[in-house]
């Protein structure tokens, strides 16, 4: 099942951020995506005091599911400003909104209170997966840093039709400075 979150934000990146939801739960009616608007936390192994040992979960590494659910709220949690699970698999756990796996596609948007050493753990947490994309905007810029796993892409810009290596668009040219 295919599922994206919507995450906490604040001001101009509040607006980047539900309308990327929005143009991906308008196609929830056509059955492409299984939405859902609650806020929730992107759990990891290792800690963040940890200078290089953290990962996103491998879902399909688990080896005891139902052990692993027990424990989730006990794991260290990120909050990205958006997350979209399309091909990828992931856990949820509703009651206490926590998300395990490796998504297709994150996206946080940098502001002032964002410090570098929290910059550097996001985007070194999110490279130790492959098979996830991840983007970065500045809040007040239309620049957007692009990395699939720890590769960096070509960077997109606001003012044009953003695109994923697999092929999705987000037109959020309305909202470039």
């Amino acid at each position: 099942m295919d599922n994206y979150m919507y995450m906490g934000t604040t001001g101009r990146h509040r607006n980047l951020v539900t309308t990327l939801m929005n143009r991906i739960f308008n196609r929830v009616e056509t059955g492409e995506f299984y939405a859902s608007q609650e806020q929730c936390s992107l759990v990891f192994y290792g800690t963040k005091k940890s200078s290089n040992n953290f990962d996103l979960v491998d879902v399909k590494a688990i080896p005891d599911l139902k052990r692993f659910l027990e424990n989730i709220t006990e794991m260290e949690h990120v909050e990205p400003d958006f997350i979209l699970f399309k091909d990828n698999p992931y856990i949820e756990n509703k009651k206490q909104t926590r998300t395990a796996g490796q998504p297709d596609l994150i996206v946080e948007v940098w502001s002032e209170s964002n410090t570098e050493n929290d910059r550097a753990f996001l985007q070194n947490l999110y490279a130790t997966s492959e098979i996830t994309e991840h983007w970065y905007i500045e809040q007040d810029s239309n620049k957007i840093e692009c990395y699939m796993g720890k590769k960096q892409l070509p960077n997109q810009c606001l003012t044009n039709v953003l695109k994923t290596q697999t092929g999705l668009e987000f037109d959020l040219r309305y909202l470039s400075i």
